[in-house]
């Protein structure tokens, strides 16, 4: 209760005093009221105004540009710690965010990745708690990023794309493993396309990505031939891309064209068959070529750079060239 007390009192001051001058105040009202007993006023309980903050907090994430399917992740995130808590935000510390992590990983048999995401998502509510002067200090600041192996992730070899594309009896299927293939788009990516969005003289096309961002990604003359093959059999008049292969003739989903690629996969006896394993494979192939990493960001459409390394899987036979090229 005591330290309830010290941290309300600090956040009434925070807009007057410094950070000196707040180190000062906590150490007094510690040493004065650790001679009292404290106790709460049940008709005075505070407000728990948890909820407002947190839409607020999304309402910030929204204008920053975050897709609606980010904002419900952070959304459902914080609101599954505050519900386990039963606490107002402003009074969580760090310890209720350790035990709270250690026992979502426990009960649900989490992987460290998904719960160095949830804490991830937790820094950057409560670090804007703290920049908007709501909270004193983020309860997250001392809980350091968890640690996590690094796997390898698997592409597709030469092989298995093309076997993929020599068991393709639909012309739609054989032009998205091209465009897929070819350009590393994101599958999300893709199904947005429209026919008119494609520039077969230049062949290229422009998508939108990860918070409406816009950019252009090209293809190679494989896909421009197999692309045109596919839309000149079209009769439809829908102006989607791709669309399904039975009337009435609709958009395609993402769901759809990953349960397509499963089967492929299945039927094929190839490991792991998924839209973004292209993504991936297009990314350790640029690499491998020498493309410049920044270039390669560019071009997958990648805000950090770290995020473009974590796709590009350098072979280990490229790195023992490049020894013997530029040391041994």
């Amino acid at each position: 209760m005591k330290e309830e007390l010290i941290t309300e009192v600090m956040q009434q001051m925070l807009p007057y005093l410094d950070n000196a001058q707040m180190k000062q105040l906590k150490q007094a009202m510690e040493l004065i009221l650790f001679r009292y007993e404290v106790t709460s006023v049940e008709d005075k309980r505070e407000v728990d105004d948890s909820n407002d903050l947190i839409d607020k907090f999304i309402a910030a994430k929204k204008i920053e540009g975050c897709s609606e399917k980010t904002l419900k992740y952070y959304k459902t995130t914080i609101d599954a710690l505050v519900s386990s808590l039963g606490k107002n935000v402003r009074h969580i510390v760090t310890e209720d965010l350790r035990s709270y992590l250690t026992e979502y990983q426990s009960r649900n048999n989490s992987s460290r990745v998904t719960i160095d995401n949830i804490r991830r998502i937790l820094s950057s509510f409560f670090s804007w708690l703290e920049e908007e002067d709501y909270i004193i200090k983020s309860p997250v600041r001392r809980i350091h990023k968890v640690k996590t192996a690094s796997n390898i992730k698997e592409t597709y070899s030469d092989e298995e794309l093309e076997k993929m594309r020599d068991s393709c009896k639909e012309q739609r299927d054989l032009a998205m493993i091209d465009m897929l293939a070819s350009t590393g788009m994101r599958i999300g990516e893709m199904v947005l396309l429209n026919r008119d969005d494609i520039d077969f003289t230049e062949r290229e096309c422009v998508v939108f990505g990860k918070g409406d961002k816009e950019r252009i990604v090209y293809f190679d003359a494989r896909t421009k031939l197999h692309l045109k093959g596919y839309l000149d059999s079209r009769t439809d008049d829908n102006p989607a891309l791709f669309v399904t292969l039975r009337a009435p003739y609709k958009r395609v989903h993402i769901g759809g064209i990953e349960h397509r690629f499963r089967e492929m996969g299945k039927r094929l006896k190839i490991s792991k068959v998924h839209p973004h394993k292209f993504r991936r494979t297009l990314a350790t192939m640029a690499i491998d070529k020498g493309m410049p990493i920044e270039q390669l960001q560019r071009l997958l459409g990648h805000q950090r750079i770290d995020t473009t390394l974590q796709y590009a899987m350098v072979k280990q036979s490229n790195v023992k060239n490049a020894h013997r090229k530029y040391i041994g």
